[in-house]
């Protein structure tokens, strides 16, 4: 996977751009970077043109410093896209990622095929997920990144995966160790002021395909699925927590091209 670096204004976003056709861009999650997407990179990129980006803040990427604020990072995407003077792509946002790629389809929906989330929602945190991004920002300020990673990933995984995928738990967490501190903190700051992105959910120009996690300790499959409609694509994959991607990337692959195919992006 070749990789290549792009300031945006900013900060400078860190990219793989891989195979050719109709693009799709990939955005992972907190504490995660595009390494999370290597399994299934090589699949699709064999029928598309595939872009897995950094975050600002997360693996290779700059860290902004400031506030940071979930359109902050649609809009790096969106400079992204336009520097590499690419038309519509279809963007599918993992967790953070998919809070992301909302607020994109919010602000650039011109510059969408379509869009996928990813273990994510369109809800708002609530009282309770705020203070729990309170707590991991004193405790990274105070005591760094290490630990709160070591105690995040194993909880992406479905209980069931643990020992069978010891290797990309353990890869998970080197990702995670590589997070820049600040931007952890950013990125909880950005979660913990998130909009309620339902509405965007509703609009039916675009299609979306939405992709939950049966066994999804984060973000439940009930507030991933939260309206149907028939621009909406909904699948759940059974044997997935928080990670399909690392957890069943064959499935997912199959799902993602199911997508594009029926929505003449073949």
């Amino acid at each position: 996977m070749e990789h290549y670096d792009q300031n945006v204004g900013e900060v400078t976003l860190s990219y793989s751009d891989d195979g050719a056709g109709h693009c799709i861009i990939l955005l992972h999650g907190f504490c995660g970077s595009r390494e999370y997407f290597n399994k299934i990179i090589p699949e699709l990129s064999k029928k598309h043109r595939v872009i897995a980006v950094d975050l600002r803040g997360h693996g290779h990427s700059s860290t902004a410093k400031g506030d940071y604020r979930i359109e902050q990072m649609a809009d790096d995407i969106a400079k992204l896209i336009q520097v590499l003077e690419i038309d519509k792509v279809t963007m599918i946002g993992h967790s953070l990622g998919g809070y992301v790629t909302l607020a994109f389809a919010n602000r650039f929906s011109d510059m969408l095929h379509s869009f996928s989330l990813l273990h994510s929602t369109a809800l708002p945190d609530d009282e309770g997920g705020k203070a729990n991004r309170e707590k991991g920002m004193k405790r990274i300020k105070e005591e760094g990144i290490e630990g709160f990673v070591e105690d995040l990933i194993p909880k992406l995984f479905a209980p069931g995966n643990l020992e069978r995928l010891k290797g990309e738990v353990e890869s998970a967490k080197q990702i995670g160790f590589k997070t820049s501190q600040y931007g952890a903190i950013g990125a909880l700051e950005a979660m913990k002021n998130r909009a309620d992105l339902q509405e965007v959910l509703k609009k039916e120009e675009l299609p979306i395909l939405v992709i939950a996690g049966r066994e999804d300790q984060i973000i439940p499959a009930e507030k991933t699925f939260l309206h149907k409609g028939n621009h909406i694509t909904e699948r759940l994959l059974e044997h997935s927590g928080h990670m399909g991607m690392l957890e069943e990337p064959e499935k997912l692959t199959e799902i993602i091209f199911e997508f594009l195919e029926k929505n003449g992006k073949i």
